[in-house]
């Protein structure tokens, strides 16, 4: 049995590899391998083979009218006599056929992607899920690569979005059913413009949301920073964007003009946006409880992305956060083309992270300028200020200078005249002096007189009365010395008897302890002498030993003897014995 070849179209290929035909190259023309059902194929079957005498007439017939169409299924009867039934492949190639006739051409089907696997093809897993996210239908879904290379380029460049997880499309799909592979969804067409509006659909629930609460214009209404001197950094961590923005970030904290405080998070992917807030709102409350100061402003940055990449930022919860912090929110998401709900409600939206970091030190350049520009025009009113100081203090000094000279004109022929007078009361003063002097003089002469004669007579009196206390004292102290003598005497000759009954009473015991060692060594010398005695070569011979001794008597202690004959002596007697040689 050989293969069948076909007869078909260029618009039917697509049926027939469903239905299991092979291509051959070498003709040119879809084939059915041999053993292969003919029934499914009978519409390219050639002309000169009739279904009748291709199909076996084992297997029951069956015809293309016996496919599974959707509006009339088929009813296979039972063979007569317990006949067998048809092959599983013949009963699938009938199902894909009906697939086939049915659905000719693609219906526009909306989706979402669940899993994307692209190859040389690219493969998807589709689903539709309802507003809880249960999964109502899923199917895996294929764009061959000859339409992939047309229809994603479009797409890309229409929506900037690229084929991602989370992803809702509106796409034309046929359905294609396979005996080998079962059943998938074939994708040649995308509508971007779907796409579009279920991302921008999106945007607009949030903002009317936020609209409606009051939130949506509350960041962008507080007042700028006047100036940085710390910032919360929130960014995906590793990233490009990030990289651009720390280049120049640290050059400003290396010169002390700002300080930044980095926390990383996702950007994108399911759960993104609750970890950018938990992240935020962490580090917050850390900076709260360990410094007295909140950050002048909170920055959100990440790389350019496609738009599905950056869709993840549209969440709602994130964006109150945002709209809800006390302190001003710039973002630098994407690029310039890039937009976010998060960029719409920040006080300040960047095209890029470089365009961040370059707005914030253009703020820091120019609170610097304006900072030099007020010290040089305090400095210029200060040299003026100084300028007239010096000028007042001129002449202040000439009127100064002025004054006192005329002050110490006036003072000099003041003190002329005083001097006179002075000269005139000095010597009426001297006077006076010198006579008081010589009356004072007399007084301490007769004064003097006076005492020494009173002394002359009592010296004597107050000579003897030292004298006879002295004597007293004397003997006093002879008395106590005698009596202190005697107790000393007393207490030496009683601590003398004592340390001789010590001595006495220790010489008695070391006396006693000397007998007792020698006889208790006297008792063990003879304990030793008795055992050694009783260890002589009676009794080691009584415990089973025996003494080699060679023809003249002389022990033999070793084994290289050249003695042959010898004695073994017992504990009881002697017994002869010849060694072997060895």
């Amino acid at each position: 049995m050989s293969d069948t070849y076909l007869v078909t179209a260029y618009a039917d290929k697509d049926q027939v590899k469903a239905l299991g035909a092979r291509w051959d190259p070498a003709r040119r023309q879809w084939r059915v391998p041999a053993g292969m059902d003919l029934a499914p194929f009978a519409k390219w079957l050639p002309q000169s083979l009739t279904l009748t005498g291709a199909a076996s007439t084992a297997d029951a017939p069956i015809s293309p009218s016996l496919a599974l169409a959707p509006q009339s299924p088929p009813q296979f009867a039972l063979a007569p006599n317990g006949a067998q039934g048809i092959p599983l492949s013949r009963l699938l190639n009938g199902v894909a056929l009906a697939v086939s006739e049915a659905f000719r051409d693609g219906v526009w089907t909306i989706v979402e992607i669940v899993d994307v696997r692209i190859r040389q093809h690219v493969y998807l897993e589709l689903a539709e899920r309802d507003l809880n996210g249960n999964t109502l239908a899923k199917a895996p879904a294929m764009i061959w690569a000859q339409q992939a290379q047309r229809i994603l380029p479009q797409f890309q460049q229409a929506t900037g979005v690229e084929l991602a997880a989370g992803l809702k499309l509106l796409v034309r799909a046929r359905p294609v059913f396979k005996a080998q592979y079962g059943f998938s969804l074939e994708i040649d067409a995308i509508d971007p413009h779907f796409t579009l509006g279920d991302l921008e659909a999106n945007k607009r629930d949030i903002r009317e949301r936020l609209s409606r609460e009051g939130l949506f214009q509350r960041n962008r209404e507080l007042p700028p920073p006047w100036d940085f001197n710390h910032l919360l950094v929130v960014a995906p961590e590793g990233g490009a964007g990030l990289g651009d923005f720390q280049a120049e970030a640290s050059r400003l904290e290396r010169h002390g003009l700002c300080q930044f405080t980095y926390v990383y998070s996702r950007f994108q992917g399911e759960g993104a946006a609750q970890e950018i807030r938990q992240q935020l709102l962490s580090a917050l409350a850390q900076i709260g409880a360990n410094h007295p100061w909140q950050p002048d402003a909170v920055v959100l940055i990440r790389g350019g992305g496609a738009v599905n990449d950056l869709a993840w930022l549209n969440d709602y919860a994130l964006a109150r956060c945002l709209c809800e912090l006390p302190m001003p929110v710039f973002t630098g998401i994407g690029h310039e083309r890039d937009n976010t709900v998060l960029d719409e409600v920040a006080q300040q939206r960047f095209d890029t992270p470089s365009k961040v970091i370059a707005g914030i030190e253009h703020l820091i350049r120019e609170r610097a300028l304006q900072a030099r520009a007020l010290f040089e025009s305090i400095t210029q009113q200060a040299q003026r200020t100084l300028e007239l100081a010096r000028l007042n203090a001129t002449q202040w000094h000439h009127q100064v200078q002025t004054g006192a000279r005329g002050q110490i004109t006036q003072a000099r022929s003041q003190v002329a005249s005083h001097l006179s007078e002075l000269r005139v009361q000095s010597a009426h003063h001297l006077r006076l002096g010198a006579e008081l002097a010589q009356a004072r003089l007399s007084e301490v002469k007769t004064e003097a007189r006076a005492q020494l004669f009173s002394a002359q007579r009592e010296v004597p009196a107050l000579i003897s009365e030292v004298r006879a206390e002295a004597r007293q004292a004397l003997r006093s102290a002879r008395l106590q010395t005698r009596a202190e003598r005697d107790t000393v005497t007393g207490l030496s000759a009683a601590v003398l008897r004592q340390q001789k009954e010590n001595l006495q009473r220790s010489w008695t015991e070391l006396a006693q302890q000397a007998r007792q060692s020698i006889a208790d060594a006297r008792e063990g010398s003879t304990s030793l002498l008795r055992e050694i005695t009783g260890q002589g070569p009676s009794k080691t011979l009584s415990r089973g030993f025996a003494v080699v001794r060679s023809a003249d008597g002389e022990p033999i202690t070793s084994a290289a003897s050249a003695a042959v004959d010898i004695t073994l002596q017992f504990h009881d007697g002697q017994r002869a014995a010849t060694l072997l040689k060895p």
